[in-house]
């Protein structure tokens, strides 16, 4: 009985005869114990079948493995035998229904049923990973900040308020547009106030864009007048390789020499001498076929007999091309001009005037100053529109404006374009040469001239004490114009429909007693910000028409968006009195930096220091004070108060691109 037991319940035992395995609880037993045994071996039948949970029996082969083990041995021969195993070990053949292992048709059906687990779960992931690269490549991430959002730097001195010439161009190849500006230092020997008219230094500098570090200084021996870059010196016959060994070329003009310069060192190119120069130099398309953009600049004439030359010199080595053209215009006033225009139909025409504005046909000039060359083809086209405001066939001027009120300034219509942005590349011409004029007059005028007949599309009433700046306040498409004026201490901040010109949004300030144009900054939404420098805002219900203007004057520039119309971003504020600014662009950051050239008050009766200051616009708006207009003031449209939050969130997300 004990031999049944242990071979039952699978404890160590001794040997059957066929195995030999050692059990101690039978060693004692006799061979008569045999029919136990066999009830054992036929318990199996009764029940617990092979390898029940009771173990195997005494006529089963036992070894290492167990009895489950071998059946699934079994089960994997008959499979990959192809022999079903649908019958029961009694041999009655009766079947164990379908989706056993060895049906062919449950084998079957288990592999679609593994597929299609494997499919449902293979195929939300694979939507999930799809899903993710398509965000990571087609939505924006927000761009990284600059990794100097400010700086500022002080470079020479300021005798007075003059403004000093200045130009942004990368001049390093690191991707972000570069300040060159012209210096002008006392020397050591010079701080007595007697001698200071005599005892200035010049030079022309190059900060880094990115932190304000000077990169180079190149001394002169004049006062620097115009500062332009983007000359083109590479060749079209060149390759790729080749024109990449050619700097970049900025242009110096001082009151008698055309100075060029690698923008990447400072080291000189080429000088000539120009005569008595008047104006900054217009680059015109190529006259000598060298693949370079050639210059013409407007000149005194040593004589004094006519009042105005027009002078074309060589964009690769500065050389005299032809003769200059003397032109005798009778009017008497400010000098506009010159610039570069082309019409619709491709003819190109120089505007210039003295108080008037007149056009002459480029190749006109060419032929005077070469006595009758024949232009290249790119001259030889005419504009029969054009040619009809000739006053007569004999004169080689075409009349634009002229009246009792004489011109003062001639800008194109084109947003972004400012005085310092006046650069000499191809696209730079392309954008300011192909817009209507706005013209300001002497008797505070503001007009825009269209450029396909010359006639007037309107004009307004405005004292004016700056040029206007231009970006898009609505969305038709139109340039609108930012004008300042001032009176009585009160500072009138308007913004003008270039299309009608109607006025859209205007406000009041007090004075800051600067005289600085404005800037506008266009957002990668298409509409731009707006940007401009006053007093404390003033309410319009106020009784008094004059305002007095407190000490200290603080000084703050204000940003505007079309968005928020009463709503203002104060991103400076200043006792230092601002000459001159410039907007440059960083297009990988998709930010703007706001430049701005200040007078800084020294101790003592010297002049002041100047300094260059930088404020990234984005990060400036993140900690931007919020002015809240009053209602009354002229904003286009705004019948709600917007929250804080709606606010902050609204100009936090602003990002810029150049225009």
């Amino acid at each position: 009985m004990a031999a049944a037991l242990s071979r039952a319940l699978k404890l160590p035992g001794k040997k059957g005869s066929d195995l030999g395995e050692y059990d101690p609880l039978t060693q004692a037993d006799s061979d008569d114990d045999s029919e136990e045994d066999d009830l054992v071996l036929n318990y199996p039948r009764n029940g617990l079948g092979r390898g029940g949970c009771l173990g195997p029996g005494a006529a089963e082969p036992r070894g290492s493995r167990t009895r489950l083990e071998e059946e699934e041995e079994e089960l994997e021969e008959e499979e990959e035998r192809g022999v079903g195993s649908g019958k029961r070990q009694d041999g009655t053949g009766a079947g164990v229904g379908p989706g056993q292992v060895g049906d062919p048709e449950g084998k079957k059906a288990r592999q679609r049923g593994a597929m299609r687990t494997t499919t449902a779960f293979l195929l939300p992931l694979v939507c999930a990973t799809l899903t993710v690269l398509l965000c990571a490549f087609l939505l924006p991430c927000r761009p990284g900040a600059l990794e100097h959002p400010q700086w500022e730097t002080q470079l020479g001195d300021v005798g007075g308020v003059k403004s000093p010439p200045m130009a942004l161009w990368d001049v390093d190849g690191d991707g972000m547009e570069d300040l060159l500006i012209a210096v002008t230092k006392l020397s050591n020997n010079s701080q007595q106030i007697s001698s200071l008219s005599n005892s200035k230094e010049y030079s022309v500098v190059a900060l880094d864009g990115a932190s304000g570090e000077v990169m180079w200084s190149r001394s002169l021996k004049e006062t620097v007048s115009s500062l332009q870059c983007g000359l083109r010196t590479t060749f079209p016959q060149k390759s790729a390789a080749q024109k990449e060994n050619f700097p970049p070329v900025c242009l110096l003009i001082t009151p008698s020499h055309l100075t060029a310069i690698n923008a990447s060192s400072g080291k000189k190119l080429w000088s000539v001498p120009a005569g008595e120069v008047q104006s900054r130099a217009v680059a015109v398309p190529d006259l000598q076929g060298d693949g370079v953009l050639d210059l013409l600049i407007a000149t005194l004439p040593a004589d004094q007999v006519s009042d105005l030359s027009l002078v074309l010199h060589s964009g690769m080595d500065g050389a005299l091309i032809g003769r200059p053209v003397n032109f005798n215009l009778t009017a008497d006033g400010k000098l506009i001009g010159p610039l570069l225009h082309e019409t619709v139909v491709g003819a190109y025409y120089i505007l210039i005037g003295l108080g008037t504005v007149e056009a002459v046909p480029l190749r006109d000039v060419y032929k005077k100053a070469t006595n009758g060359s024949a232009p290249p083809l790119s001259l030889g086209l005419k504009d029969p529109i054009w040619e009809k405001q000739r006053r007569s066939n004999r004169s080689s001027l075409i009349h634009i404006y002229s009246g009792p009120d004489h011109a003062e300034y001639l800008f194109p219509l084109v947003a972004g374009v400012s005085k310092n942005r006046n650069n000499l590349d191809a696209q730079s011409n392309r954008n300011s040469s192909r817009s209507n004029w706005v013209l300001m007059s002497t008797n505070s005028k503001v007009s825009v001239i269209r450029e396909r007949d010359t006639h007037t599309s309107w004009t307004i009433n405005s004292t004016l004490h700056s040029p206007p700046a231009f970006g898009h306040f609505n969305d038709d498409g139109v340039p609108d114009l930012l004008i300042q004026q001032s009176a009585s201490g009160v500072r009138k901040v308007q913004i003008i429909d270039g299309a009608r010109g109607v006025c859209l949004w205007e406000a009041e300030f007090v004075c800051p007693l600067l005289v600085l144009e404005g800037s506008t900054i266009q957002t990668t939404a298409g509409q731009s910000v707006f940007l401009f420098w006053a007093g404390d805002p003033l309410s319009p219900s106020r009784n008094t028409t004059k305002v007095s203007t407190p000490e200290p004057i603080v000084r703050r520039l204000f940003l505007l968006h079309p968005a928020y119309p009463t709503v203002l971003q104060q991103l400076i504020s200043t006792t230092d009195t601002a000459l001159t600014a410039i907007v440059s662009y960083q297009d990988i950051q998709k930010d703007s930096s706001y430049v701005v050239v200040l007078s800084r008050p020294v101790s003592g009766l010297g002049p002041g220091a100047m300094v260059v200051k930088s404020v990234s616009v984005r990060a400036s708006l993140a900690t931007a004070l919020t002015i809240q207009l009053e209602q009354d003031n002229k904003a286009a449209g705004s019948s709600h108060t917007p929250s804080a939050f709606q606010i902050n969130k609204f100009f936090k997300q602003l990002s810029f691109r150049q225009q």
